[in-house]
């Protein structure tokens, strides 16, 4: 009976396990930001470092070498071109690395399957929490820039970690999915791989939607980046609003996929310490 009750499927469990594990989720959260620049002579600097650098590139190639315009008045500059293109490099960083790593979340903690009583769900809930921390980073340096070229961030601004929550939950799904997916299809990994560089090509990350013909807006709309980069460049650079019938729309959709990954990880977790 105890076992059968440490792998319910509803969408209560998966919020009663984050509220339990809570301090636990957040110190392994912890250590893996720590761990991951571990050993290095700038340490923790390459958060901050990483997406500057990043940008910088990017900037150069597509405003400089491409002579790439977003269409509106606010690219005048290679600067506002350059924050433009971070707000869509900055989302699509998140979810690229929440769904690169998940496919071997259980893969590289297999002590905690076979040996240790410990609560796998969660494992999902610390990969996000770290993608999070270097998006808040990220978000940083972007407020930087435009105080830098603008002196000024709209009100707006405030709606961005709403406009996020969707996001959060969709990858939160997919993280669940792909991670016990990976347990028996160890090909999943080298798919996300691929699959992200194409959706950053697939998203409006480089160009703004209006740019395509009408009939190839409709499916880059369906893409569900498309939604979060609008309606987050429109709250930090533009100074509107989010739609939110919009957002209602993708925080039912995100919702939904955190339950079905949920459900998808609970139901498949018995045969873990079998294949492994």
């Amino acid at each position: 009976m105890s076992n059968y009750k440490r792998h319910l499927t509803s969408p209560k469990e998966s919020v009663a396990s984050f509220w339990q594990n809570r301090q636990l989720i957040m110190q392994m959260t912890k250590r893996e930001i720590l761990g991951r620049y571990k050993g290095s002579i700038m340490g923790l600097a390459w958060s901050f470092f990483n997406p500057v650098l990043m940008l910088a590139v990017y900037t150069f190639f597509f405003s400089v070498v491409f002579k790439s315009r977003w269409g509106t008045e606010a690219d005048d500059s290679k600067a506002s071109f350059a924050v433009i293109l971070f707000v869509g490099m900055l989302i699509h960083s998140f979810f690229s690395e929440v769904i690169n790593r998940a496919p071997t979340l259980i893969l590289s903690n297999i002590n905690y399957v076979k040996k240790v009583v410990f609560p796998l769900e969660t494992l999902p809930f610390i990969t996000v929490g770290s993608a999070l921390f270097h998006s808040a980073i990220g978000l940083f340096v972007l407020i930087l820039i435009q105080l830098a070229i603008s002196q000024n961030l709209p009100w707006t601004a405030v709606f961005f970690p709403a406009i996020l929550l969707p996001l959060i939950l969709g990858s939160l799904g997919f993280a669940w999915f792909l991670s016990a997916f990976g347990v028996y299809a160890r090909d999943i990994g080298q798919v996300t791989g691929v699959f992200t560089s194409v959706l950053m090509f697939l998203s409006p990350v480089f160009y703004p939607v209006s740019t395509l013909q009408p009939a190839y807006q409709i499916y880059l709309k369906l893409n569900p980046l498309t939604f979060i980069i609008e309606e987050g460049r429109n709250s930090l650079i533009y100074g509107i609003p989010p739609s939110w019938t919009g957002w209602c729309v993708a925080m039912a959709a995100g919702g939904l996929t955190a339950w079905l990954g949920f459900w998808f990880f609970q139901k498949t977790r018995k045969g873990f310490a079998d294949v492994l």
